[in-house]
């Protein structure tokens, strides 16, 4: 049964900002008007996909507990600022310390996509929960998944309570990380004491997520 998704105002402004530029990653500027079932304030989109070891992930599974969605690529240089100074691995650490779970997806790519993604992620000390290739898109096209990295956060009772960037200075300079606000530090410990997040939308910034067909 379709049903009809209306954004909020906050989402509607965040939307207005036309596009992102991605200089650096050899891609297009990214398009603001990706179609989306994912409303902060409202129910997260429920999915499955596959993970690392072959097994059937739900949103369902992560039931009573936050739960982080980062979109990835590791040709990113945005993404690389993030990894190769070991801020997006201690942002996780910090929320699986206190049992959040988080989910690194890649949409697109081929058979090997997850196995290099797995092997980079431990080169970089990196540790989600579980991470899963979305081959055809579908997983980014229901949150609207735009940048990589595009940073969602779902709190313990499956409310979409923040959305957007990682962090408040969008470039891919790690000298820009020290005078940055982490968003999704900041989201969580307000959802974790019980707060409402006060940044709930940000602008994501990064290379474009690449949508097969």
């Amino acid at each position: 049964m379709n049903k009809s998704f209306v954004l909020t105002a906050a989402i509607r402004g965040a939307a207005l900002l036309a596009a992102v530029t991605v200089a650096g990653c050899g891609s297009e500027e990214v398009s603001a008007a990706l179609p989306s079932k994912a409303v902060v304030g409202e129910p997260a989109p429920a999915f499955t996909a596959t993970d690392a070891n072959g097994k059937a992930i739900s949103l369902a599974d992560f039931k009573g507990k936050p739960v982080v969605l980062e979109w990835t690529n590791p040709g990113c240089p945005f993404v690389r600022k993030h990894y190769d100074s070991g801020n997006m691995p201690a942002t996780q650490a910090k929320a699986l310390g206190k049992d959040v779970a988080w989910v690194t997806i890649q949409t697109s790519g081929d058979a090997d996509a997850l196995s290099d993604l797995t092997s980079w992620q431990g080169d970089k000390k990196s540790a989600p929960t579980t991470s899963v290739i979305d081959a055809d898109g579908s997983l980014g096209r229901t949150y609207g998944a735009r940048t990589t990295p595009h940073m969602y956060i779902v709190d313990a009772a499956g409310k979409l309570v923040y959305a957007g960037a990682i962090d408040s200075v969008p470039s891919a300079d790690a000298d820009d990380i020290e005078g940055a606000t982490n968003y999704v530090n900041q989201a969580l410990d307000e959802t974790l004491t019980g707060k409402p997040v006060s940044k709930a939308v940000t602008e994501p910034y990064g290379c474009s997520v690449k949508y097969p067909g």
